[in-house]
């Protein structure tokens, strides 16, 4: 079975908060239900248009393959069941660079103790889909899995 790098619900903020800049592109700001995790994403909404107040499932996955073993691209004569198949809407990426974040409650206070409190520092991982950027910005301890120049999958499935 795939081990997931990071799986939860979203649910969309806003889209395009600072302007629409691009035509078929829109930038989403997303919150997740489960580890509390804030998402940026760019997604291409001319085949797969997201709007606020959508929710979603998406997954960041090392691979495709249900075993976990690493895609070869060579498929045999039978078809094979891919992890792409419960998915509406795929990007295949590249891990790019990880850093830590203080929230607004730790900044002016002394170093030591932004370093000792688990709830103000945040981990930044920033991640690039063929020029589509994502940034999930979140609590260390939803972001283990990662590192830098790691390949990897988004999945997204709309919520009804």
């Amino acid at each position: 079975m795939v081990d997931f790098l990071f799986d939860d619900i979203f649910s969309i903020e806003k889209v395009d908060p600072d302007g629409k800049k691009f035509d078929k592109v829109s930038r989403i700001v997303a919150q997740s239900e489960k580890h509390g995790v804030v998402l940026l994403l760019d997604v291409n909404t001319e085949i797969y248009p997201m709007h606020a107040k959508d929710k979603f499932l998406m997954v960041l996955s090392p691979t495709l393959e249900w075993s976990g073993a690493t895609a070869t691209g060579k498929r045999g004569q039978v078809e094979q069941k891919s992890l792409a198949d419960k998915f509406e809407y795929i990007m295949h990426g590249l891990l790019y660079k990880m850093s830590t974040a203080c929230s607004e409650s730790s900044k002016g206070k002394p170093k030591a103790s932004v370093e000792g409190s688990k709830t103000d520092v945040k981990v930044e991982v920033y991640a690039s889909f063929g020029g589509l950027q994502m940034m999930l910005k979140g609590d260390p301890s939803s972001c283990t899995k990662f590192t830098i120049d790691q390949n990897l999958f988004l999945l997204i499935r709309k919520l009804i």
